[in-house]
């Protein structure tokens, strides 16, 4: 049986902080959440990386426009009013993931099949949902709150139109990441959570050649994995520093995923990318 596993990232509140203008930061996000979809990320954590100053509106930011790219499409009008960290939204790339699909008629629906839906009235029978198609789906004997967001299976799509609340785990494809924005500094972050597996990455870490095979193995037998990237103007090292804590002894590995590396700086999404395409290789040779 094969073990399921929990992939999250955690990325720095400054992954943006560098860019003035909200047009440049939303084009920078949306990078990061193709990076994550792309490599099937679970969980994106945004966390606090500048204990002296609030972070709290550059958290916003990022968590508000990655919930936003996450959210299929035909759901987003419902579930996100206007909100001015959305003013450049139009310049997100598409997911183009399963739970984001392209088909909009009824007609094209399968009965058995998956689909993020949200909640918009109530009848006497249970739920009205709608899941992206020109008729509301029934969902008989229960009444959510109005703009909840569902998982359905579609049960019946002949003459009517009904479905049942399901799981992201039953889905057999990838179902979108979550994003968790957190108050909590990196050091008291991993506290909380609890991970199997802690992958810290650095220019200043191990290569990732020297520890490949360890660390395999340690993913192998892992079922909640984080892999944390630094901020454009301080590493990892220098972020836990703040928390006088020493990386090497949080993280069960820091790995430098591009020793080679020509630039003085490589951006977040641009380790992002890297990193995950290297474990996805590690991941896919077994």
């Amino acid at each position: 049986m094969t073990l399921k596993r929990e992939l999250s990232i955690a990325i720095p509140a400054s992954l943006v902080s560098d860019i003035p203008h909200l047009r440049e930061k939303t084009a920078k996000i949306g990078i990061v959440g193709r990076a994550a979809a792309i490599f099937g990320v679970d969980k994106i954590i945004v966390f606090p990386d500048a204990t002296k100053r609030n972070q709290h509106q550059e958290i916003n930011i990022i968590a508000t426009i990655l919930s936003y790219m996450e959210t299929p499409q035909y759901l987003r009008k419902r579930l996100f009013k206007i909100r001015p960290e959305l003013r450049y939204a139009g310049v997100l790339p598409p997911l183009r993931t399963p739970h984001h699909p392209i088909p909009n008629r009824m007609k094209d629906l399968v009965e058995g099949e998956y689909r993020e839906g949200a909640v918009v009235s109530h009848s006497k029978q249970g739920s009205l949902i709608d899941i992206g198609v020109e008729r509301h789906a029934l969902m008989a004997n229960k009444k959510l709150p109005i703009n909840t967001r569902v998982t359905v299976k579609i049960r019946k799509t002949e003459k009517s139109l009904e479905a049942e609340i399901a799981s992201r785990n039953e889905t057999k494809d990838y179902w979108g990441y979550k994003i968790t924005p957190s108050n909590l500094t990196f050091g008291k972050l991993l506290t909380k959570y609890q991970f199997d597996l802690v992958i810290a990455t650095s220019k200043h870490g191990k290569p990732y050649h020297e520890t490949s095979k360890t660390l395999a193995e340690n993913w192998k037998s892992s079922k909640k994995i984080l892999i944390a990237f630094g901020a454009p103007t301080q590493g990892l090292y220098e972020i836990v520093k703040q928390e006088n804590l020493n990386l090497d002894n949080i993280a069960d590995f820091v790995v430098n995923t591009i020793p080679s590396q020509k630039t003085e700086t490589v951006r977040t999404e641009e380790a992002l990318f890297i990193t995950l395409g290297i474990f996805n290789m590690m991941v896919a040779k077994g």
